[in-house]
């Protein structure tokens, strides 16, 4: 039982890297606290289960994220370049009326009740590790997070354009006085942020049920892995979803009457600890 409770724990750390990237990316770049990232999750997941039932589940995989990555563009077009300069309040607002047109838009398209997406044949399948029979489609969940985490390291530590993102994060108004053209590159950065909080989405259509509530269900450990990470950090973003992944896994059986607040409960003892997060800057 161990066993599996810790490999359940990666599989939802996995799944957190994936969302919590992109939530991570867009407030690097724009300082946009994004409460409507749970509901671009949940928008994915549903385009991922509309172009699987027309084609094949791989095809979802890949169109769902492109038509997200649009849609980050647009949003970042005619909303957070809007709303990087406004007070706090003023941002949380205007997400949060995202979040909501966005879930009214999903019931009223795809209804109600719960779907699901099959499993592709390729994965539905059992594979033994270490004794213990596991799904080989939750294997490919922590393949593809762990992918996530190593594309964007790579990618912002070696192309050039992980250099004016890293540029742009820390100072925008010098990395433009350089040439850079920053509008652009946010909108890139938000379409991509966009692009895997769809990816999550169609990840994990074919184990968690599709329903217009599962943006709520996964923004606030989006959010507390953000806090716990540092606001704009990549890399402490991957720890604190795996660390957030294995407590919500344990606590669930372990801790079951506790398990919903041990997120809050990680997130004020590193705030305690460490103000900044696990890999934040105190400036």
């Amino acid at each position: 039982m161990l066993a599996i409770n810790l490999f359940n724990g990666l599989v939802y750390g996995a799944l957190l890297i994936v969302m919590c990237s992109g939530l991570a990316l867009i407030y690097g770049l724009r300082r946009v606290v994004n409460f409507a990232h749970g509901s671009l999750y949940m928008l994915g997941a549903y385009l991922g289960y509309s172009i699987a039932s027309h084609s094949n589940f791989w095809v979802a995989l890949v169109a769902a994220p492109a038509v997200m990555a649009l849609f980050g563009v647009l949003l970042d077009r005619y909303g957070f370049r809007l709303l990087q300069d406004r007070d706090p309040l003023s941002v949380v607002l205007v997400t949060f009326g995202l979040l909501l047109i966005i879930e009214d838009f999903v019931q009223s398209v795809w209804g109600k009740s719960n779907l699901s997406v099959a499993t592709p044949e390729a994965l539905n399948t059992s594979i033994d590790l270490l004794g213990t029979p596991v799904p080989a489609y939750r294997l490919a969940v922590i393949a593809v997070g762990a992918l996530v985490a190593l594309g964007l390291s790579l990618w912002l530590r070696y192309s050039k354009v992980g250099l004016f993102v890293r540029a742009a994060s820390t100072d925008p108004t010098t990395t433009a006085m350089q040439g850079v053209n920053t509008d652009v590159l946010s909108a890139g950065v938000v379409g991509l942020g966009t692009a895997l909080a769809g990816l999550a989405g169609v990840v994990a259509a074919p184990f968690l049920s599709l329903s217009p509530s599962m943006s709520s269900d996964v923004i606030i450990d989006s959010f507390v892995v953000v806090v716990v990470g540092g606001l704009g950090s990549l890399v402490g973003a991957f720890v604190a979803a795996m660390v957030l992944g294995m407590v919500q896994a344990m606590g669930a059986v372990y801790l079951p009457d506790l398990s919903a607040v041990l997120p809050f409960v990680i997130m004020v003892a590193v705030l305690v600890w460490k103000p900044a997060g696990f890999a934040g800057s105190r400036t």
